[in-house]
């Protein structure tokens, strides 16, 4: 068995009374916890062998140790404090990992745990991981993790989750220098190009149709939908990236769920974090996305005139305006991207300024979310990417699957999280109880498959210019 060997550390040790004060990010989610909707990201990893519980215990204390900036709970202070803090510690306060009893729910009980309550932000650290067997002689398992979101996102637990495993296994995790980008920078056009309706500013966001269980016992809390889907080639010389296909299929999956419900045609605002995070050791671990709104407008994804008609009720755009979709999505995201601005805009600062005790400004801001809840966007697509680490356990094998979701409060209630593996896209699809039941969750899956094939198969012209 290879051993685990000595953690190598991103920043100099700090003592363990050292305190952080709470980003912009981390105050907000902090600010915006309430019952029955856990702010977690929630991780699933296939591997094709069992790993050895002393030996993983210790790779990922050792991995904490590394990046210091996991092992964090929230200090203590009086309502009328100015900030919260992170109060960095030496050693967890609790085990993070339990292997609980293998069985063939065993799976199915802890995916529910897991999304009904997050770990505390408490005790050090606010993650939790489980090693799942679906029996005693099960060759593989499932590694469940639940981090709570105030403190960490999924791409900085894959971080840290990549350290682990290259102590473990003793093979190396580390990906190139700089994350993989297959975004041109935008050159000065303008987001709002020549025919392009985004809707106005001011316009309601569209919200997804609800759904909800009719048992008032199924009603609270969050459900998950993970499945693989075909991750088809883009054509040679495309001028959009995979996450805007996932984009456009998201959008119109929206538009023809809300059209099945007769709710009315308003923009589809679709939130997309953009990390530009290192992904090497020296990636800053915490919540380092910002995140921008990309608009639809109902003249954009439910053309009057454009595409088959099913029985009166739902529009099927045709290939072509797909395709202009497409091109126009891909104009929107390149200059999203290129655009600086704070993780959640410069409102979001004033909100955070310590200029009032936290128990106010908390105050305060939940009731503006309560406010400004029909702007909203209408959901969160998190597109991940190709997962940047081989994650290789050793004797416990290599990640063949990664699965992350992110938190699903209302209004919004949806999120769709993705990652890529192989030829596969890994997609998580969340949603609050009090939005959608299990069985409307699984249709708008099956429209989403659906939309992402029909987005793929549509024609790829060359761009106006091109010369081609």
């Amino acid at each position: 068995m290879s051993a685990v060997r000595p953690a190598r550390r991103e920043h100099p040790a700090e003592p363990a009374s050292a305190r952080i004060p709470f980003p912009v990010v981390d105050e907000v989610s902090r600010q915006c916890v309430r019952p029955g909707e856990a702010i977690s990201v929630h991780m699933e990893i296939r591997l094709p062998g069992q790993p050895d519980p002393a030996r993983l215990r210790t790779a990922f204390r050792a991995a904490l140790r590394t990046h210091a900036r996991a092992l964090v709970r929230e200090a203590p202070a009086p309502w009328y404090a100015r900030r919260y803090a992170w109060e960095l510690t030496d050693a967890p306060d609790v085990e993070p990992i339990r292997f609980p009893p293998p069985g063939p729910g065993a799976l199915a009980r802890a995916r529910a745990a897991a999304l009904a309550e997050a770990p505390p932000l408490t005790l050090a650290p606010p993650i939790r991981i489980e090693v799942i067997r679906s029996s005693p002689t099960a060759a593989g398992c499932v590694l469940l993790c639940t981090i709570h979101h105030t403190a960490l996102d999924g791409p900085a637990f894959l971080r840290v989750l990549a350290t682990t495993a290259e102590l473990y296994g003793g093979a190396g995790n580390d990906p190139p220098a700089a994350p993989p980008t297959t975004d041109r920078a935008a050159a000065g056009t303008p987001t709002n190009g020549p025919g392009l309706d985004p809707g106005s500013p001011s316009a309601r966001s569209a919200r997804v149709a609800p759904a909800p269980s009719s048992d008032p016992n199924r009603r609270t809390g969050n459900g998950v939908l993970l499945g693989e889907l075909p991750l088809h080639a883009r054509p040679s010389g495309a001028d959009h990236t995979v996450n805007d296909r996932l984009l456009v299929a998201t959008c119109l999956t929206i538009a023809h769920w809300n059209r099945l419900h007769d709710a009315p045609l308003r923009p589809i605002r679709i939130t997309m974090p953009v990390d530009d995070r290192p992904r090497g050791l020296d990636m800053p671990i915490g919540n380092g996305t910002r995140l921008v709104d990309v608009c639809f407008g109902p003249r954009e994804y439910a053309p009057e005139h454009d595409g088959r008609h099913d029985g009166g009720h739902t529009s099927y755009p045709s290939p072509d305006h797909i395709a202009d979709l497409l091109r126009r999505t891909a104009r929107r995201t390149r200059e999203l991207r290129a655009a600086r601005r704070p993780p959640l805009g410069r409102g979001a600062a004033l909100l955070t300024a310590p200029v009032l005790p936290v128990g106010v400004r908390a105050a305060f801001t939940r009731a503006l979310g309560r406010a400004v809840g029909p702007w909203t966007s209408t959901t969160l697509l998190s597109n991940l990417g190709r997962i940047p680490y081989p994650l290789d356990f050793g004797d416990a094998g290599r990640a063949s699957a990664v699965w992350v979701s992110a938190p699903t409060r209302m209004p919004r209630g949806l999120t769709l999280t993705t990652t890529g593996t192989a030829d596969r896209l890994n997609v998580s699809l969340r949603w609050s109880r009090a939005l959608l039941d299990d069985a409307a969750a699984r249709q708008l899956y099956g429209l989403l498959d659906a939309y992402l094939a029909a987005v793929a198969a549509a024609p790829n012209p060359p761009p106006p210019g091109s010369g081609s």
